[in-house]
């Protein structure tokens, strides 16, 4: 199948690159020249534009964006819907705001272009073992290209499915992050308790992967875990600095929003805030108060 794919970035590199072994005609562009030669060197059509793009394929056509969400991806919809014609397709892939896609699709629509929303998670690792892609929007334009999402996911029976309209997809794909941002604090706590038991001089690789086979926590972000904990157990080289895509965030608005009470992603995307400092203003007022009501030891700068 021929599709156009837009953003080459570590995600949408690799899924172009995914494509073109399954088999599918992509054409690429971006605004990176060698992103564009490295992927024609794998068998993609070269584009030095997006008006190149869209003009290279053949109607019904099909365009993949894979931008940062906000404002590219804003601009790129609006450039595509200025140069698609009716029932052609866009495909969102990126991490942009379900409310985001909503609006893209309604957008779209009034010229007659069908929209996809594609929540894809696999991170670096999706080229060799595939994507998992929740797909909201128009479904007879899913079920037009469903061959791109069976190559892209792990299998064409596995690992993808249409789960309802417009903004649907994003919004899966959103409480998916705020659900791994838990899963790895869980796993950052769980192992942090581990290491602070000096007296058992425990081996954390080690009990990584005994956890890894059998145990209720097996998992892919255990297996990561025991990988980085072989490579360097004092994780030495590795600052910690946690930062976040924004969808933790937009996790949490929405069960305010909803009335849903979330406190395991509200406290993880609260721990990822507080790792980004040094010497919080908080934590030293916490020890000013204690001083002055108890008389704690506090200790000064430096000290």
């Amino acid at each position: 199948m021929q599709l156009g794919m837009v953003g080459l970035g570590r995600m949408g590199g690799n899924m172009a690159r995914r494509l073109i072994e399954g088999g599918h005609t992509i054409h690429v562009f971006d605004p990176s020249s060698d992103a564009v030669a490295a992927s024609t060197q794998r068998g993609g059509i070269g584009s030095a534009s997006l008006d190149q793009l869209v003009e290279s394929l053949s109607a019904p056509r099909a365009v993949w964006v894979m931008v940062p969400d906000g404002a590219p991806t804003d601009e790129t919809v609006s450039r595509l819907a200025s140069l698609l014609s009716s029932d052609d397709v866009v495909i969102d892939g990126g991490n942009s705001n379900y409310k985001d896609s909503m609006r893209h699709a309604e957008k779209l629509a009034a010229r007659g272009v069908k929209f996809l929303d594609s929540g894809t998670s696999g991170g670096i690792w999706g080229l060799k073992e595939g994507y998992s892609l929740m797909v909201g929007g128009d479904e007879s334009a899913y079920r037009r290209l469903e061959s791109i999402f069976d190559t892209l996911a792990p299998s064409k029976d596995s690992g993808h499915g249409y789960v309802g309209p417009a903004g649907s997809g994003h919004f899966t794909k959103m409480i998916h992050n705020g659900i791994e941002y838990g899963m790895m604090q869980a796993f950052a706590e769980g192992f942090e308790i581990l290491k602070a038991k000096e007296e058992f001089d425990l081996d954390l690789a080690q009990i990584a992967e005994i956890w890894r086979e059998g145990s209720v926590v097996r998992s892919w972000l255990l297996d990561l875990t025991a990988a980085a904990l072989h490579e360097d157990a004092e994780l030495s080289e590795i600052s910690a600095y946690v930062d976040d895509s924004g969808e933790g965030r937009w996790t949490v608005a929405e069960s305010i929003d909803l009335g849903v009470p979330a406190p395991v992603i509200t406290a993880s995307l609260q721990a990822r805030f507080r790792s980004r400092q040094e010497q919080p203003y908080g934590a030293k007022m916490l020890a000013a108060m204690r001083n002055a009501f108890g008389g704690h030891a506090i200790k000064r700068s430096g000290e």
